[in-house]
């Protein structure tokens, strides 16, 4: 049985406030180096994996959207790669969640248009970190 590490308040509001104030080159490059780029790519809503690497060199900048995207799905990593790890973080991010639907986080990040949309990936990812740690 795997298990998860406990995060104290301190990491999870850090986590939190990177996600809202790193460069985006940073966000895009922990994803890619947790997740992979072509994975990355795809919670962005990119069809083209090597934009990603244009936006981690700062050779080009994500629009609005695809900004947005990266920095709920740089939250939710953070916190499932912390308490469990990559490959975990990775299979969470294409399971089916009853949280959103019986969606995957990944799609509803891809395909989400709005805040309100992207945003209920985070409680997902919370819930899954809480259920562990109850244990």
């Amino acid at each position: 049985m795997l298990t998860a590490k406990s995060l104290d308040t301190d990491l999870r509001e850090s986590i939190e406030r990177e996600a809202t104030t790193l460069d985006i080159s940073g966000i895009a490059g922990y994803l890619q180096t947790h997740l992979g780029q072509k994975v990355t790519a795809y919670l962005a809503g990119l069809d083209n994996a090597k934009t990603v690497g244009l936006w981690i060199s700062g050779g080009a900048a994500p629009r609005d959207l695809p900004k947005t995207r990266l920095r709920y799905a740089y939250q939710a990593a953070r916190l499932i790669v912390e308490a469990y790890g990559d490959e975990t973080a990775k299979a969470w991010f294409f399971g089916s969640n009853t949280l959103l639907d019986d969606e995957a986080p990944a799609y509803v990040l891809r395909y989400g248009t709005t805040p309100d949309d992207l945003r209920l990936v985070i409680p997902a990812a919370r819930n899954l970190v809480q259920l562990a740690e109850a244990r």
